[in-house]
């Protein structure tokens, strides 16, 4: 069903394939009167989206998606209504985009030393568009150097699970992002908990440290989640006194009909985050 808010969304500031005054546009046209652009540990999107939502009339929520670990897991943490120039956020951005910054620095040694050419990091950045730079931006600049001849081949020899390109970016704990958000006035959400490779004893673990660091919110409503994935992280928000949250976790058009405002409706006996928010 097409729900009137939308929590969890991206745009070109990240990994979206629409810019943020686009993604407005289309969250109004499709009946969106509530929407958080959550680009990935930047909050550029909700800057660059405003002047957009007060022209048609959206009301635009400050938004972000942490990435994090817990137990060596990864995770994601949506940070939202929270103070968007305040000092900690711009901490908060300035830290991961040095996580990120770092992991490339480390995939270009590597790779560089293996294959025994020196990576002109810039030029990677360029193939990004303004995205965190991944192992593909590499691998199409490998391909474009004549260092390999194809996506499967940079993969498969040099970028793929186990090759010197496997570099896992060194996020923050679960508790740090969670402070982050609380300290600039927001609201932290774990996000698509449902996705998480966990048992549910272990998810509600992960969930008790989430709040004891000040979490507040579970997305419960979720894209194309089914309705046993809706029930399960329904009953985990009232077991464990969480707020409610949804989204659409749109990144662009495609071809299974997941569009902004999309996923099931919102459970009635769980009491949603924008509640709390005046």
């Amino acid at each position: 069903m097409n729900s009137e808010i939308d929590l969890h969304c991206h745009s070109t500031a990240s990994d979206g394939k629409l810019s943020a005054p686009d993604v407005v546009s289309r969250a109004a046209e499709r009946g969106v009167k509530i929407l958080a652009i959550t680009d990935h540990d930047t909050v550029e999107g909700f800057r660059l989206g405003r002047e957009k939502a007060a022209e048609v009339g959206i009301q635009l929520i400050s938004g972000i998606e942490l990435s994090c670990v817990w137990g060596g897991i990864t995770v994601h943490i949506v940070g939202l209504n929270f103070d968007p120039e305040s000092d900690v956020m711009r901490e908060a951005e300035a830290a991961q985009t040095a996580a990120r910054e770092s992991r490339s620095l480390l995939i270009a040694e590597r790779v560089g030393k293996r294959i025994k050419q020196t990576f002109d990091l810039d030029a990677v950045r360029e193939y990004a568009g303004g995205e965190a730079i991944g192992r593909p931006h590499f691998a199409q600049y490998m391909i474009d150097q004549g260092w390999v001849p194809n996506m499967a081949a940079a993969f498969n020899k040099y970028l793929g699970a186990g090759k010197p390109g496997d570099v896992k970016a060194s996020w923050p704990e679960l508790a740090q992002v969670t402070e982050w958000i609380v300290a600039a006035g927001g609201t932290a959400v774990m996000a698509h908990a449902h996705l998480y490779k966990m048992t549910r004893t272990k998810l509600k673990a992960c969930l008790q440290d989430f709040k004891d660091a000040g979490g507040q919110g579970l997305e419960v409503a979720y894209g194309n989640m089914d309705a046993n994935q809706l029930g399960q992280m329904s009953a985990l928000a009232r077991e464990m006194d969480l707020l409610g949250s949804c989204g659409s976790d749109f990144h662009g058009p495609n071809r299974f009909g997941l569009d902004l405002g999309v996923m099931p409706a919102f459970p009635k006996d769980v009491t949603p985050v924008w509640a709390s928010w005046s």
